[in-house]
């Protein structure tokens, strides 16, 4: 069954309904141009506050020192580091259990991925001055493709009414998903929260 992860989590509520609803992992984006950035210590109080053990937390970072990373995993107590931004394969090496981030606009984006040993890698759609939570579709063929160089995370334009289509053609690790079932910035939608999960982990036949 296709794992997933929530990003761009701000406040307990969205935390809760996340995990309540079946999520697997949360993510907390560390990167200030983000409008869906938090601050070390409120993060800290989410993960604080008692999640399930099995419920994974996740640190986004978009081109961070390691020592910025490390302060913060201190403070915020993370299990896995996602690299979201222009990072070195040697930057993926530092940490266990990382996830590097690529933004796919066509099949040659995907020459990069041979160059670093990662847990997984995480696809999201290409823009231009945004790191990620645009809400834009790329070529799920790209991401087929990807497979060849490790588990893939699925992400970029993923919502309730596309996330089983996108199971059932890519077969990925897991998706990830933030802009898709949103309210507004940085606040969650509750019932396409609900939808995207159970969508997700519906016993689909894929491709």
């Amino acid at each position: 069954m296709v794992k997933v992860k929530i990003c761009g989590i701000t406040n307990k509520k969205d935390a809760v309904a996340a995990v309540d609803y079946g999520a697997d992992a949360l993510g907390f984006v560390f990167y200030d141009k983000s409008p869906r950035h938090v601050t070390p210590d409120a993060a800290a109080e989410i993960i604080k506050m008692g999640l399930p053990p099995f419920v994974t937390t996740i640190g986004v970072f978009v081109d961070e020192t390691e020592e910025g990373i490390n302060r913060i995993k201190e403070v915020v107590g993370i299990d896995v580091v996602q690299l979201h931004g222009n990072e070195p394969p040697e930057a993926a090496e530092v940490w266990p259990n990382v996830i590097k981030a690529f933004r796919m606009r066509d099949f040659v984006d995907l020459e990069p991925l041979s160059r670093y040993k990662v847990s997984a890698f995480l696809l999201d759609a290409y823009a231009e001055d945004s790191f990620g939570g645009t809400g834009k579709l790329f070529n799920w063929e790209i991401a087929i493709e990807a497979r060849q160089f490790g588990r893939i995370i699925l992400s970029g334009g993923l919502n309730p009414d596309n996330i089983e289509a996108a199971v059932r053609k890519v077969n990925p690790y897991a998706v990830d998903v933030s802009s898709g079932v949103e309210a507004a910035k940085g606040k969650k939608d509750h019932l396409k929260l609900r939808q995207f999960i159970e969508r997700a982990k519906k016993n689909i036949e894929k491709k």
